[in-house]
C-alpha cells in the first residue's frame, strides 16, 4: 500500500522566490493576473480547482463483502481481514477496493458515517495530484460502500465432509460454563480463533476445526499459555496411496481444562499443601490463570499450583458457586493484616434464611474486611452440617492438625443489591460465532446458560483484576440511553450498590456494521 500512504498536505500555491520579475498574463476565465511562466495554461489557481477534477476515474461507489459465518471481511480473491481489528485496517481494505486510486496521492481518509440497517458505509477521501509542472491540486470527495454478505472459501469448506484436517476438542467437566466464558474472551481478545473454519458447541465444551495441522497446534499452544490445561494428540488415517505410500491423516487434540473455577471451595491433598508453601489444605480458588491460585481466608496466605503439579495429583472442588449461601454480617472487626486488595477481619454472620426464625450466628475469619460492613449481605459456603463426598476433606476431618481448623462458614464475596436490569449495562462483551450442531438447547438448558452468563458478567463487574485481562466494549448508543432512563426510574427507592465500570475502561465498538464516526 505504498502508493496509498497518508502524507501531510502539500500547498498548491507556488513557492515565492524573491521578487516577481516574470511576465504576467491574465486568466482567460476570470481575468486575474497570474505568472505566465508557471501557470497551468491560461488559468489561475482558483479556476484550475474549478475546472480540473483530479478524482476523475476513481470509483464513487463500491461493495464490501462480509462473511457472517466467521465475521471476516473478504479481500479478493481469498484473503481477509478480521473485523475486530482497528478501523485503519478496514480503511485500508476500503481503499484497495477502489479502481484508479493508485494514480493519486492520498492525504487523508476517514469514516463519515454508517447505516447499520441498510449496510452502508461512507468514507471521506482527500487526494493530491499534479495537474502541470509545479502545480499540485488537492481535492476532497466521498465514496459510499454497500456491505454485501458472501461466504468465504474456508467457511464454504466447513460445510463439506472431510475438509478439516485438525480438530481441537476443549473440555471442562464442571456444572457451569463460567471458565469457558472467560476463555472465550481471552480467545477473542488475542484473535486466537481467526484460523478456524468452524467452531462447534458440544457437551462439556467446544470443538475448533482447522484446515491445517500447524494451525491447530498453534491454538493448543495458546491455550497452554493462558489456562491450566493438558493436551493429548491422536491421529486417524483417512486415505493412502499404495503406489507412492502417501498417507493423509486427520489430527485430533484433546484439551482438558482443570475442573476448578474461580470462587470454588477446595480441599488440597495434605501432602501437596505442604509442598506449595505449607498452606492450609482448605481454601478458596481466587483465580485460574496459567496456574490454580489458592487463598486461605483465615491467614491471607496464597499458593500457586502449577499445571504439571496439579495433573500429577489432580483433585476436584468441594463446592462451586451454585452452592453459595447468603449470609448477613452482624459484626466485623479488622485485625490488621492486609495483603493487596484483601484485609483480614473477624466476622460474625447469620444465615439470611435464619433471620426471624432463630438467633443462630457463626464466627469466622475472612479476607473481605475492606468491603464488608455490619448489615451487608455476603455469599459463602456452609461447612457445618455439610457432607462432602471427598477423600481430601475426609482426610482433613481425621487429621489431628487440621480438623480443629475447619471453620463453620467460609465467606467468598460480597453480595450486591442490584436494582438495574441486566440489559441496561453500559458495556458489553463480544461472543464467538459458533455452530450449536445437534445440541439445540432446551428451555431449561437455555435458562441455565443465561444464568451462567449473567453470573460471569457480575464477576466482571465486581473483579477489577478479571476484567483487566479482557476487552470490554461500550454498549450501543440507544441501549445506553435506555439504560440511563431505566436506572433513574429503578434507583428512586434506593441506591444501586452494583460496582460501576468506568467508561475509560471500555473500548469503542467496532464490527462489520458498526464503524465509529470520527467526525
Amino acid at each position: 500500500m505504498s502508493a496509498m500512504d497518508l502524507d501531510a498536505p502539500v500547498s498548491i500555491a507556488p513557492q515565492v522566490r524573491g521578487e516577481q520579475t516574470n511576465a504576467t498574463i491574465l486568466c482567460c476565465n476570470c481575468g486575474a493576473p497570474i505568472d505566465g511562466t508557471t501557470s497551468a495554461g491560461a488559468l489561475c489557481y482558483d479556476c484550475v480547482k474549478l475546472t480540473i477534477d483530479v478524482s476523475q476515474g476513481i470509483q464513487r461507489e463500491a461493495t464490501l463483502h462480509f462473511c457472517r459465518d466467521c465475521d471476516r471481511w473478504l479481500l479478493p480473491p481469498s484473503s481477509w481481514i478480521v473485523a475486530a481489528l482497528e478501523s485503519r485496517e478496514l480503511l485500508a481494505l476500503c481503499l484497495k477496493k477502489l479502481r484508479g486510486l493508485h494514480k493519486v496521492r492520498i492525504i487523508d481518509a476517514s469514516f463519515i458515517w454508517t447505516e447499520p440497517h441498510s449496510r452502508r458505509v461512507k468514507v471521506k477521501l482527500t487526494i493530491q495530484d499534479s495537474v502541470s509542472e509545479g502545480v499540485v491540486l488537492q481535492q476532497a470527495f466521498e465514496v459510499e460502500y454497500v456491505v454485501a454478505y458472501q461466504q468465504c472459501p474456508d467457511c464454504a469448506k466447513s460445510y463439506t465432509a472431510n475438509t478439516w484436517r485438525a480438530c481441537v476438542q476443549v473440555r471442562q467437566k464442571v456444572p457451569h460454563k463460567r471458565t469457558f466464558l472467560y476463555l472465550e474472551q481471552l480467545i477473542l481478545k488475542h484473535g486466537a480463533h481467526k484460523d478456524t473454519i468452524n467452531i462447534k458447541e458440544v457437551k462439556d465444551g467446544l470443538d475448533f476445526y482447522y484446515s491445517a495441522r500447524n494451525q491447530a497446534e498453534k491454538f493448543v499452544d495458546f491455550l497452554n499459555s493462558v489456562a491450566p490445561v493438558r493436551a493429548k494428540k491422536s491421529q486417524e488415517l483417512i486415505s493412502m496411496d499404495i503406489h507412492t505410500s502417501t498417507k493423509s491423516y486427520k489430527f485430533s487434540y484433546s484439551v482438558e481444562l482443570v475442573p476448578i473455577c474461580k470462587d470454588d471451595l477446595v480441599a488440597i491433598p495434605i501432602k501437596l499443601a505442604k509442598q506449595v508453601g505449607n498452606i492450609s489444605p482448605l481454601g478458596l480458588c481466587y483465580r485460574v490463570g496459567t496456574s490454580v491460585n489458592i487463598l486461605d481466608p483465615s491467614t491471607l496466605q496464597t499458593a500457586d499450583i502449577s499445571t504439571p503439579i496439579y495433573w500429577r495429583a489432580p483433585f476436584t472442588s468441594l463446592a462451586d458457586v451454585q452452592e453459595l449461601v447468603e449470609f448477613i454480617v452482624m459484626d466485623i472487626e479488622p485485625i490488621g493484616a492486609q495483603k493487596g486488595r484483601w484485609l483480614l477481619a473477624e466476622a460474625t454472620v447469620a444465615r439470611a434464611s435464619d433471620l426471624g426464625s432463630n438467633d443462630k450466628t457463626y464466627y469466622t475469619r475472612t479476607h473481605l474486611g475492606n468491603v464488608l460492613h455490619p448489615g451487608d449481605s455476603v455469599m459463602g459456603y456452609m461447612l457445618t452440617g455439610t457432607n462432602f463426598n471427598s477423600p481430601q476433606f475426609d482426610a482433613l476431618e481425621e487429621s489431628n492438625t487440621y480438623s480443629s481448623q475447619i471453620p463453620d462458614v467460609m465467606l467468598v464475596k460480597k453480595f450486591y443489591a442490584r436494582k438495574r436490569k441486566a440489559k441496561n449495562r453500559n458495556w458489553r462483551l463480544k461472543r464467538m460465532t459458533r455452530d450449536e450442531g445437534d445440541l439445540l438447547p432446551k428451555k431449561a438448558d437455555q435458562e441455565r446458560m443465561d444464568k451462567d452468563y449473567e453470573m460471569f458478567l457480575r464477576d466482571v463487574e465486581e473483579d477489577t483484576e478479571l476484567r483487566a485481562t479482557m476487552a470490554l466494549y461500550k454498549a450501543q448508543q440507544q441501549a445506553k440511553r435506555d439504560a440511563e432512563a431505566m436506572s433513574v426510574v429503578e434507583t428512586d427507592d434506593g441506591e444501586d450498590e452494583t460496582p460501576h465500570i468506568d467508561m475509560d475502561e471500555l473500548l469503542d465498538e467496532f464490527d462489520g456494521l458498526n464503524v465509529q464516526d470520527k467526525h
